[in-house]
């Protein structure tokens, strides 16, 4: 028994495939006298033709390792792959530090304990990569005076 054109029917009316529709053996009969489109979803909505589930790759394994990950599990030397910088790319630390940096300068303008003056010097040097972290900043600030006294 060819059921091709009801097949080829059934899956653009299932959004498929033809190979995942699926006939009812028992109604075979009844499906091969459907030759309209409209005779097919009747017979659709009937439970007599429907669709075999698509095979899908499982993420449980993908998913119990990421949780891991999140915990701070399996992320030692042995997993990693590419050097510091390919993990995460130098522009991007640079970003981070200079970012981090103008605020803390920023924040001790605004609250009085740098003037503006000594504020555009340790931009400046900022900018030009001098200072290594926040904490380089304040030992600087501290060494050099330039503390505004209130």
């Amino acid at each position: 028994m060819r059921l091709t054109v009801q097949r080829r029917l059934a899956g653009k009316l299932l959004n498929c495939s033809p190979k995942r529709v699926r006939f009812d053996p028992e109604r075979l009969e009844e499906i091969k006298g459907a030759i309209t489109s409209f005779d097919v979803q009747r017979l659709i909505s009937d439970y007599a033709i429907g669709r075999i589930q698509a095979k899908g790759i499982s993420r449980a394994r993908a998913n119990k390792i990421h949780s891991q990950k999140v915990k701070g599990r399996q992320k030692g030397p042995g997993s990693k792959k590419g050097r510091k910088t390919a993990r995460t790319p130098s522009k991007q630390v640079w970003i981070n530090k200079i970012r981090l940096q103008r605020t803390f300068l920023r924040t001790l303008k605004e609250n009085g304990h740098i003037n503006n003056q000594t504020f555009r010097a340790l931009y400046i040097k900022s900018k030009g990569g001098f200072f290594r972290n926040k904490r380089h900043i304040k030992g600087y600030i501290e060494e050099n005076n330039m503390v505004m006294k209130k």
